[in-house]
């Protein structure tokens, strides 16, 4: 996931505590009663307070947005820095970490296929002397805590130079499989032999380790980026045969990474979830009667070649957590409009809902005034509890949680959770 860059909103052309869980506090061991009673879609419906919710945040690696706060700390002190989020989640009465682990193909635990994470030592490679993934899942289990392990497919660099990538970087092995794209560089998702590798480098986590769900974010095919065109020319013609246009096949690439993951994911450890985050339009209605009452400019099925929706119409995934970063009454995508839309899609798929949130927003003067009022977030969260589909919210990202800026998140967890709750399963 982009921090502020990829998380504005685009119109037009596509632009770009510590402890263990009490029975007598805990949410969610009987079964669901009936929610609503106000206006359907509006705030004021009663809340269900026996009912499974998942209450997540995202705890981002990439350039050291979250954790590590810089690259070369000791073990100790990363290690520590680790567990303060853990704890800070346990405090907000939260119930799930999602951890970035693979933030630019390299990774936060001792990988055969790619090298140690540069935001951990700084050097890429460097063996920084613990294992962060599996501490994260020890230490999140004995709180409480799910771990979800966040994954990025086919980002391989935020900048376009092979030669600052470490020396055994699968992407310096083959740079046949890379392209330059907006000033970083990617994978091709047109390869066969791409898709294979950066599965097996994830399913490598999933494998070792005790994490509860697979999580994937809003990347795909890059965001498109004016006057500059994704060079993937030679592998559609190669691959391209039998597709209408570019497009469908780059579609048909996508929806077959997804497709495989889940699976692969089923055969080796079925209780192990897997969801997508994706930009939270599918696409607008007024390019698909089937779309969303908004007028984004970036729409994912067309500009990030990503059929979201037929991913839950085909259970593919276990659960699937929209983007719904914009405020309510934002005219193009306005989250009024947004939460029923896909509450709609998931609507008898067995596919769970979570909102996210943009945490980050609240306060930042730099956006709408209704970011400007504590309240917006809790709102929010109001809205969403008069759909039964909703079944919770997570919130980027970690250290917006901790600074908390003007008490958004303050007034979150003062009007909603009040106890702890158990995670959906």
């Amino acid at each position: 996931m982009r921090r502020m860059d990829r998380r504005k909103f685009v119109t037009g052309a596509a632009g770009t505590v510590a402890g263990v869980m009490g029975t007598a506090v805990m949410a969610g061991d009987a079964a669901a009663a009936p929610r609503g009673g106000g206006r359907p879609g509006w705030p004021g419906g009663p809340r269900d307070a026996l009912r499974r919710e998942l209450r997540g945040m995202w705890v981002a690696t990439v350039a050291n947005v979250d954790w590590p706060s810089k690259p070369g700390l000791s073990a100790a002190a990363q290690r520590a820095g680790l567990i303060a989020y853990l704890d800070e989640a346990v405090a907000r009465r939260l119930n799930a970490v999602i951890l970035q682990v693979r933030p630019s193909a390299d990774a936060l635990w001792p990988s055969p296929y790619e090298p140690w994470a540069e935001c951990l030592t700084g050097v890429q490679g460097k063996d920084p002397g613990w294992d962060p993934l599996g501490t994260a899942v020890q230490e999140a289990h004995s709180r409480g805590l799910e771990l979800h392990a966040w994954f990025n497919p086919y980002r391989v660099a935020n900048h376009t130079d092979p030669s600052r990538l470490s020396a055994a970087h699968p992407a310096r092995l083959h740079p046949e499989w890379v392209l330059s794209y907006g000033g970083k560089l990617y994978y091709n998702p047109g390869l066969p032999e791409v898709r294979a590798f950066v599965q097996d480098a994830m399913l490598d986590a999933v494998r070792r380790y005790d994490i509860d769900a697979v999580h994937w974010d809003d990347y795909f095919y890059p965001y498109p980026v004016a006057g500059q065109s994704f060079e993937d020319g030679a592998a559609y013609a190669k691959y391209g045969a039998g597709f209408p246009d570019r497009a469908a096949w780059r579609r048909s690439n996508t929806d077959t990474l997804v497709r495989e993951m889940s699976e692969r994911i089923k055969a080796l450890k079925p209780a192990v979830r897997f969801g997508i985050s994706p930009f939270g339009v599918w696409r607008n209605a007024s390019t698909d009667p089937l779309g969303s009452r908004t007028d984004a400019g970036v729409q994912t099925y067309d500009d990030l070649y990503a059929d979201t929706r037929g991913w839950i119409k085909k259970g593919w995934i276990d659960h699937v957590c929209p983007q719904l970063y914009w405020n309510l009454g934002f005219a193009p995508a306005d989250y009024a409009a947004l939460v029923p839309w896909w509450a709609d899609v998931v609507r008898g798929t067995g596919v769970d809902l979570f909102i996210g949130e943009a945490l980050y927003k609240a306060g930042d003067p730099a956006q709408p005034a209704a970011w400007q009022d504590p309240a917006e977030l809790s709102r929010h969260v109001d809205f969403a509890a008069a759909y039964d589909q909703v079944r919770g919210h997570v919130y980027f990202s970690g250290k917006s949680v901790v600074t908390d800026r003007i008490g958004a998140m303050n007034r979150v967890v003062a009007d909603h959770y009040r106890s702890r709750a158990r995670p959906p399963r």
